[in-house]
């Protein structure tokens, strides 16, 4: 299973296994209300930083770090040993209440501010971030065109010598039934399960390595390095 489902989960996700179609044409608002819902549960799952993202940091240090879609603000917290500042921006103002009070809890608040905003027309300045993570977000996104605008938005905040970690769920975990073509990937709902049994369907789009590639391709964005890793598709980017 891909981590973003592994690291510290009690099982709450059922993992897709084929594509599925959606009919919600305001994605944004969708996941906004969505991650509110389950925002206080989604959080107790989501306890420990990414190895890959600890990894993407090593070394790195910067004035102003930026966490895209940053949920309960796991990943605010090692981002925050490596710059002055840092910007978590998320669509859910429930997440971003669980982040701020993790940051509090975890004595990480110093510097550390919490934004609520879209992926795709991100609230930070032009060339202002050094470094920056878009981790389990660009999934989420209900077109290519959003996905695409979502990059280029991260290319526009980062500066000339910025680097930034994206990452998405990926056709080549063995756990998919992915679709024939292995450079296209697929739509699917991924249920989240709340204590009591209740069901909350989230949308994703489970990207082939390929096509991950071409989406970068396609943004204001260069891959410095791309790979794949406990079933999610990676890159190491640099605006173009």
């Amino acid at each position: 299973m891909p981590r973003d489902t592994t690291d510290d989960s009690d099982g709450a996700e059922s993992p897709p296994t084929g594509p599925t179609k959606s009919t919600d044409a305001d994605g944004a608002t969708t996941t906004a209300a969505t991650y509110d819902r389950i925002a206080a549960h989604f959080s107790k799952t989501r306890e420990y930083a990414w190895p890959e993202v600890e990894s993407f940091l090593d070394g790195r240090t910067g004035a102003v770090a930026l966490d895209v879609g940053c949920g309960n603000g796991r990943h605010c917290e090692p981002l925050r040993a490596c710059a002055d500042r840092v910007v978590g921006v998320d669509v859910s103002r429930g997440l971003l209440r669980e982040a701020q009070a993790r940051a509090a809890d975890r004595g990480y608040s110093d510097g550390v501010s919490f934004v609520a905003g879209d992926a795709a027309s991100l609230p930070i300045r032009d060339d202002s971030a050094d470094l920056a993570v878009y981790v389990a977000a660009l999934h989420h996104l209900r077109t290519r065109e959003r996905r695409v605008a979502s990059l280029s938005a991260l290319a526009a905040a980062l500066g000339p010598e910025g680097r930034a970690l994206v990452s998405a769920w990926s056709t080549a975990h063995d756990r998919f039934e992915a679709p024939a073509d292995a450079d296209e990937g697929f739509d699917t709902m991924v249920d989240w399960t709340l204590p009591g049994g209740e069901t909350v369907p989230r949308f994703y789009h489970i990207y082939a390595p390929a096509e991950f590639d071409a989406d970068i391709a396609a943004s204001d964005l260069r891959a410095v390095e791309s790979f794949v890793s406990s079933g999610n598709c990676y890159a190491v980017v640099a605006p173009e």
